[in-house]
């Protein structure tokens, strides 16, 4: 069903229009690679060097149906962001919820996941190393992204539902996989010992960062990292020069991974790994959200992860690349009153969240003739337990599922795949008057994507997909929600383009376009709300000159409604603005860069509520010297709403903060 009947036309006629007037002079040139250099041969086939493609800052995603942008160490640590919610903001269909706190802070995904209510409405999934991470409708208290980005090499977003069936069930907005750095990535896989250090700093909130890293690989056999992070800043201050209240924290974070190699060419690798992010807030408002007066509190919270691996993938054999993971995943909340009170259980509350996982995967490279198949599959095994506390009812839940992925090329540019999960619930916890309660649930879901490229760079695709939401321990104490899964369908579908040698030898443009509508039916996650309809176009693009001169641009263009249990359609609260960024930049050799960002949110009128359109500018400057005394040196130098704009973005319950000045010195000895 959609609702947006009037738009509908226009939503998909713009990614057809823009991409085929792209590609439309080239329909008859061969596409070239992709990669950022490309090996250049004489005529005879004889080497003659290689040629310097363009480079943006964040590769668009053209390859493959599934919507998802995934940003690597590079760009983590050229754009200083203070929280993982500051380093997504710049993904289209991603929206902050505040962001720039550890605490009281998430990330909305097409209309799902964070809100002013509850840290999140169990739509959006997080992941740390393949262990699911973050807290279900907790209170007032937004944990959803509770880490330091300074501990990752690699976040990854994968929008909507089409892309998580190997990863979890009832995600509608998207996934977030991070993935912690690791000594062979520092070392650039050759044995020896690394020490990286790096200091930060910044004028709102006199923040200050800084983060060691150290390296150690004996052999190619043994590989071991530790890092230690340590983040702090005062209260932010807005475009106003006002304080903004709970904006203060201090966060210190450690990593500690390990892995061992062995056997005919390194094939099996054992990895272990454990980090830890804590905070102590005193005297902080019980709402993290800043949006009810509940009472003060001090709250000490701490997340923690533990991974251990096995991966076997023997060289010669595509039919195996098998992995063992055991991940577990705690965080406690611990909360007193201020002042004292002992009558008063909400403030007085302690929460505690444990998942552990067991996920045994393989996928297998294999062709019959001309057709080309790349099959992932795997079982898991998932238990959560909750501590039962005001408001939030404790208990365990566990989990079975079964899942494939299968990807057939069935001829040149045609890709086919369909996707399927099975899982198979268990809840059990004691209700208010001491009963013990007992659910059992289960739900087959699934989806199909298909992509077809022609020889020339233009591709089309497009999805289905259906995902059902299994009861949750917070919904406890109302047997109805206990036997009603959410479910949820959508359909996709886009245009691409990918080419170099556009306008000028080695440079590249790629572009990416895509429309999504999706249902929420069934629902128990919102209040007084039966149905959930949205649509949305999402573009990104990027263009980059051999000269060093890029551009990169995305832009979200989003409607929603609800249909409410009254039989009211109205305008859906959790709707991000309409949002347009562009950045512009050149490069000087590979060792000056600089740019400038531009963000412009619409004004968003939600059932009355008016959140008023901004426009923000940043600035961006980093050197990194290549050779000489200075090699492993880098200098980032930025300046964050460079114009100190007072503004409230859409969803978010406190302003942002203000110009900031930003300088971080980063050296690799």
């Amino acid at each position: 069903m959609s609702v947006f009947k009037s738009r509908k036309a226009a939503l998909m006629t713009a990614p057809v229009a823009a991409i085929i007037l792209a590609a439309a002079p080239l329909s008859a040139v061969a596409r070239e690679a992709a990669e950022p250099a490309k090996v250049n041969t004489g005529a005879d086939g004889a080497f003659l060097g290689t040629i310097d493609i363009g480079e943006s800052t964040r590769s668009v995603q053209t390859g493959t149906a599934t919507p998802k942008t995934v940003i690597n160490r590079k760009e983590i640590e050229e754009r200083q962001a203070s929280t993982i919610a500051e380093l997504l903001d710049s993904i289209p269909g991603v929206t902050l919820l505040n962001g720039s706190t550890p605490v009281g802070s998430g990330i909305n995904i097409r209309g799902f996941g964070a809100n002013g209510t509850y840290g999140t409405d169990q739509k959006v999934l997080v992941m740390v190393d393949g262990a699911t991470t973050g807290s279900e409708e907790l209170y007032r208290i937004g944990t959803q992204l509770f880490t330091d980005p300074l501990l990752y090499k690699q976040a990854e977003v994968i929008r909507g539902t089409v892309g998580s069936f190997e990863y979890g069930s009832g995600v509608i907005g998207g996934v977030v996989r991070l993935e912690t750095s690791d000594a062979a990535d520092v070392l650039r896989g050759k044995p020896g010992v690394a020490l990286n250090q790096s200091i930060t700093g910044q004028t709102n909130g006199d923040g200050f960062v800084t983060s060691t890293t150290a390296a150690f690989m004996p052999s190619e056999n043994f590989e071991f990292l530790a890092n230690y992070t340590y983040r702090e800043q005062q209260e932010l201050q807005d475009g106003n020069g006002d304080d903004i209240e709970n904006s203060a924290f201090a966060l210190p974070s450690f990593l500690l991974k390990a892995g061992v190699h062995f056997g005919a060419d390194n094939a099996h690798t054992v990895k272990v790994s454990f980090n830890q992010s804590t905070t102590a807030d005193r005297d902080v408002l019980y709402d993290a959200f800043g949006v009810g007066n509940f009472g003060r509190v001090d709250r000490d919270t701490k997340t923690q992860t533990i991974i251990a691996g096995y991966t076997f993938k023997p060289l010669g054999n595509d039919l195996i690349d098998l992995s063992l993971l055991y991940t577990y995943a705690n965080q406690e909340i611990d909360q007193e009153a201020v002042p004292a009170d002992p009558t008063n259980a909400l403030l007085n509350a302690d929460h505690r969240y444990e998942t552990s996982k067991i996920t045994l995967k393989n996928a297998s490279l294999f062709s019959t003739g001309q057709v080309q198949h790349n099959l992932r599959y795997g079982a898991e095994y998932i238990q959560r337990d909750r501590l039962d506390a005001n408001s939030a009812p404790g208990g365990t839940d566990k989990r079975y599922a079964l899942f494939g992925v299968y990807e057939v090329s069935l001829f040149r540019g045609f890709t086919l795949t369909p996707a399927i999960r099975w899982e198979t619930q268990k809840i059990d916890g004691t209700l208010d008057n001491g009963t013990a309660a007992h659910y059992e649930n289960d739900a087959l879901m699934g989806g199909v994507s298909v992509r077809y490229e022609m020889p020339f760079g233009l591709a089309a695709f497009g999805s289905w997909a259906h995902t059902s939401s299994l009861p949750i321990l917070d919904d406890l104490q109302v047997p109805v929600y206990m036997n009603q899964p959410e479910r949820s369908r959508s359909w996709e579908g886009g245009l691409s383009f990918d080419r170099t040698g556009l306008l000028a030898e080695s440079d590249r443009l790629a572009i990416k376009a895509n429309y999504y509508d999706t249902e929420l039916y069934d629902n128990t996650s919102y209040s007084g709300v039966s149905e959930v309809y949205l649509e949305g176009l999402e573009i990104e693009a990027s263009y980059a000159m051999r000269n060093g001169f890029y551009a990169d641009f995305n832009a979200n263009i989003v409607g929603g409604q609800r249909l409410r249990t009254t039989g009211v359609i109205d305008d859906w609260t959790n709707l991000p603005a309409n949002t347009y960024q562009l950045a512009l930049g050149k490069r000087f050799g590979r060792t000056f860069d600089m740019r400038w960002e531009g963000v412009l949110a619409e004004e968003r009128d939600t059932n009355g509520v008016v959140d008023t359109g901004y426009d923000v500018h940043n600035l961006r400057v980093s050197w990194t010297p290549d050779n000489g005394v200075l090699q492993g040196l880098a200098v980032r130098l930025s300046v964050e709403n460079l114009f100190d704009t007072f503004y409230t973005p859409a969803l978010a319950t406190r302003p942002a903060p203000g110009r900031n000045f930003k300088l971080t010195l980063s050296t690799l000895f």
